[in-house]
């Protein structure tokens, strides 16, 4: 990955990799890749859309794509680096890269689509336009 490439990045969360995450041959279990990005995710609303009341809001994932690149294994120094891709309406595109924190190796990368929702509405709604403006902001979306 180029050091370019990398910089497109601002969000990035270091993991931990917890001893029931590993199968029997030592590799992360592909399911827990999920709950990694899922950490992305919520560190990076919380981090660009200051204010975010996750009693009353909830990003559902609608899509996702993801493609496993060389397995994790438990010894492993990991991150995951999220940005926001495309900023629809109700809906926006995240990718998300897990990656080695020693070697910058990708290790799987994930491509989703996700819908803010009103929990007391019980509904997507539209992004408001501050939180529109802070995620072009910070990940430089015009």
């Amino acid at each position: 990955m180029t050091e370019e490439r990398i910089n497109e990045f601002r969000n990035v969360v270091p993991l931990q990799i917890r001893f029931n995450d590993v199968d029997k041959f030592g590799h992360v279990n592909n399911t827990i890749y999920f709950q990694f990005y899922d950490s992305g995710k919520t560190d990076y609303v919380s981090t660009v859309c200051k204010g975010f009341d996750w009693n009353q809001y909830a990003i559902f994932v609608v899509k996702i794509e993801v493609e496993f690149f060389a397995q994790i294994k438990g010894e492993d120094r990991i991150a995951v680096r999220t940005r926001t891709v495309h900023l629809g309406n109700k809906s926006f595109r995240l990718e998300q890269e897990i990656f080695d924190i020693d070697t910058q190796e990708v290790k799987s990368r994930c491509l989703s689509i996700l819908v803010l929702y009103d929990l007391k509405q019980k509904q997507s709604i539209p992004f408001p336009d501050e939180w529109r403006q802070a995620i072009r902001d910070y990940d430089g979306i015009l």
